[in-house]
């Protein structure tokens, strides 16, 4: 696995947006997703008309360029780690999913790929891709 994708750039890429192909070639190289950022993502899927079941099916079963996407729980250490980000990434305004992202990409030790550019400059320690 390579990459933690935030619930912006799997939306670039379902949605056919900019930075899709970085995404496509993320999920092709091996890509996992907080069971948070999950959820941010099917909440927009179903505010777009979509089923999110069958989206999800999609995503978990190989049907997205033909390589499942890994689904990680948010674990209660992912949660600490996630209010120890709240100071540290406040004055960018990091939401609980930017950091239940960063929190899943620090304890993978992989890179977290957002098309969020607000990340930039945030004092999370994990390494950050853009999409755009």
């Amino acid at each position: 696995m390579a990459h933690v994708l935030d619930a912006s750039a799997l939306l670039a890429y379902l949605f056919g947006e900019a930075g899709d192909e970085l995404v496509a070639d993320a999920i092709s190289d091996g890509a996992c997703m907080s069971t948070v950022n999950l959820a941010e993502v099917l909440s927009v899927v179903a505010n777009r008309g979509r089923d999110p079941g069958e989206v999800v099916e999609d995503l978990v079963a190989g049907g997205v360029l033909g390589v499942a996407i890994t689904i990680e729980p948010f674990t209660v250490g992912d949660a600490v780690d996630a209010g120890r980000l709240r100071p540290l990434t406040r004055e960018r305004g990091l939401s609980l999913g930017d950091r239940a992202c960063l929190a899943l990409a620090r304890r993978l030790g992989l890179r977290a790929l957002t098309a969020d550019r607000t990340w930039a400059d945030a004092r999370s320690g994990v390494a950050v891709s853009f999409i755009r």
